[in-house]
């Protein structure tokens, strides 16, 4: 429908195509039928990577990145030297999926916040963004983020839910604010207000599908295509055409993580 809207935080490798009924190609296509023109397919596990990568280099229009989620306590816990070396191949365009989350872990949680420290640390080393995590953790996420100089490479809050305060701590290091179908939920008053105040220039759109099916799609697995419903929504709250709303977003995902120039 000739938007050209990004979905900046989707997981490509880990759609139920057989809940959808479609295969990828079929996916995709009805994502560019509903003005998708680009997609960035998140990393959550190393294992998975190499299916991450490969879904970069064969799908127009599609990028990667390399991270472990902070909620994956099986498979390789990487190295600074290990996300850096994944992370300098030219497909990736990011490092994450990386934070905290201290919703679904509980006890000692060390182990989460000295990864995210190695995140920040290849992210820098390569001078590649990040693509961050943050649930029910917001403060050490952002004292993490200081401490580690994630500033100097910028990056996302992913399906930003937090407060005003929260939003300026985050644009105060650099990073920019990534909404999801949670912005279309009955309950997320609060969230649009936060979302109709957020700089055109530091603003971007995501499903993080299969998760978070926005309004009216509830029920069903999410999709790339789904990100128009996020925009729309975006785009009333603000009071800004779609159209505005999906070349400011796009714009800034190709500023971001493709480097390219306003």
């Amino acid at each position: 429908m000739g938007v050209g809207l990004v979905d900046s935080h989707c997981h490509l490798d880990l759609l139920d195509l057989k809940r959808l009924g479609a295969t990828l190609e079929e996916v995709l296509e009805e994502a560019r039928r509903a003005g998708v023109e680009a997609m960035l397919c998140v990393c959550v596990d190393l294992e998975r990577f190499p299916r991450v990568l490969e879904l970069a280099a064969r799908l127009p229009g599609v990028r990667a990145t390399v991270g472990v989620h902070p909620n994956v306590r099986s498979g390789r816990d990487p190295s600074v030297a290990e996300l850096a070396e994944l992370a300098a191949d030219p497909r990736v365009v990011a490092v994450g999926e990386t934070g905290l989350d201290y919703y679904r872990c509980e006890g000692n949680l060390d182990w989460q916040r000295e990864r995210f420290r190695r995140h920040i640390r290849a992210a820098r080393e390569v001078r590649k963004p990040l693509v961050v995590h943050s649930r029910e953790a917001a403060e050490d996420t952002l004292r993490i983020l200081r401490e580690e100089g994630a500033g100097e490479v910028g990056g996302v809050m992913h399906c930003f839910t937090g407060d005003r305060a929260m939003a300026e701590a985050c644009l105060e290091l650099g990073l920019h604010l990534s909404f999801s179908g949670i912005v279309t939920f009955a309950n997320a008053g609060p969230l649009r207000e936060v979302a109709r105040e957020v700089p055109g220039d530091r603003l971007l759109v995501e499903t993080d599908a299969p998760y978070l099916t926005p309004v009216p799609y509830r029920g069903r697995p999410n999709q790339p295509a789904h990100v128009r419903r996020v925009a729309e929504c975006l785009a009333e709250v603000r009071g800004e055409p779609l159209e505005v709303l999906a070349a400011a977003t796009t714009a800034n995902y190709r500023r971001l993580f493709l480097r390219e120039a306003a």
